[in-house]
């Protein structure tokens, strides 16, 4: 199984950098077993049936992206430097890990500020990382951050326009609650307050799960042989509740349907314990073709990069050569891709056509 294997041509102007609107108006690629179906994101209602369960996840993204600067006074007189910091994640000891971009700029003990409220001091550095604690923490933390922080946007998107103030919104689900990702479950984005009635009109339940996602989802693959690759870990939560939803959901003979692949990430590593249970810690589960799934009848997800994590996942789920046909009829029908890109429901087991129970 070689990294070629999940490679394909993708044209520049098919990544999207906004996303549809409204959310549910994108478009959605329905592969339903060998069949392939061009719908729109509020023909999910017509596609699961009464009693089916989406698994959501909660996660909040915060604004991790800090533009600051760091003032030096020396014999030589004052010196400023601009730096940039992207947060990946809180520490046991109460420091952040982030990405500090010009990390040489900054000396261990120096404090970057950025913004009348919120400074950090960088108090060491370890695999490339600044370990940055800051001047404050609990409700005025996240008060300070959500001011003066941007978006963390994929890089695909920042490398085109900066984070605005549309982003906070746009670059977040609805039913975000538990604040600590760094990018967005983006399968998710696409549901709105409209959806999400008719999805309860049809009798389809939903429940909720954590995987705080972490900037490792945008890393790319760097060995040949993928089997190899050893995928980031991240931070997740499964309630005695959702457990309990998803096993009486396999009880009654529906289908447990995650939304996004942090969602299919998650319930997969707590079914590797045993069934459909409790489950709090890190996961580093990397999903590629031969993987069995345990808790998994369905999945919606955006279209994902070449050569990527998630393209592996997708492809296990569906066939390699499947998702070969997938990606290329959504290339040739010019579907938009990645974060804010549309939509796929993805079926290994066809069902009738827009089924009416």
């Amino acid at each position: 199984m070689q990294l070629s294997d999940f490679d394909f041509h993708l044209p520049e102007d098919l990544i999207a950098t906004r996303p549809a609107s409204p959310r549910s108006s994108a478009r959605l690629l329905v592969a339903n077993g060998k069949a392939t179906h061009d719908q729109v994101v509020t023909d999910l209602v017509d596609w699961l049936r009464t009693g089916d369960l989406l698994v959501l996840n909660d996660t909040r993204v915060i604004p991790a992206r800090l533009f600051g600067t760091r003032a030096r006074t020396s014999t030589q007189g004052d010196t400023t430097a601009k730096i940039e910091v992207t947060l990946l994640e809180p520490r046991a000891d109460g420091t952040w890990a982030a990405l500090v971009k010009p990390l040489k700029k900054v000396k261990i003990g120096e404090t970057v500020r950025f913004s009348d409220e919120l400074s950090a001091t960088l108090t060491g550095v370890t695999d490339g990382q600044g370990l940055l604690q800051f001047n404050l923490s609990g409700d005025d933390f996240d008060a300070a951050l959500n001011a003066a922080g941007a978006m963390p946007l994929p890089p695909y998107i920042a490398a085109k326009r900066p984070a605005d103030a549309q982003d906070k919104t746009d670059y977040q689900t609805i039913w975000a609650r538990n604040a600590g990702a760094v990018a967005a479950p983006t399968a998710s984005l696409h549901f709105d307050d409209a959806l999400m009635q008719a999805l309860d009109a049809r009798g389809v339940q939903v429940t909720y799960v954590t995987l705080h996602v972490g900037a490792g989802t945008f890393l790319p693959v760097k060995v040949d042989d993928v089997t190899t690759h050893k995928m980031h870990s991240e931070w997740g939560q499964v309630s005695a509740g959702a457990a309990q939803a998803m096993a009486n959901t396999r009880a009654r003979g529906g289908r447990v349907i995650p939304v996004g692949t942090t969602a299919l990430r998650l319930i997969e590593t707590m079914a590797r314990d045993g069934g459909f249970h409790a489950w709090e810690g890190e996961t580093d589960i990397f999903i590629y073709p031969g993987f069995t799934f345990r808790a998994t009848d369905g999945l919606m997800t955006n279209f994902h990069l070449p050569k990527s994590t998630l393209l592996m996942l997708v492809s296990a789920l569906m066939g390699t050569e499947r998702m070969r046909a997938v990606y290329a009829h959504a290339v040739s029908n010019a579907y938009r891709f990645f974060s804010y890109g549309d939509a796929s429901l993805l079926l290994p087991q066809a069902q009738d056509a827009k089924p009416t129970s």
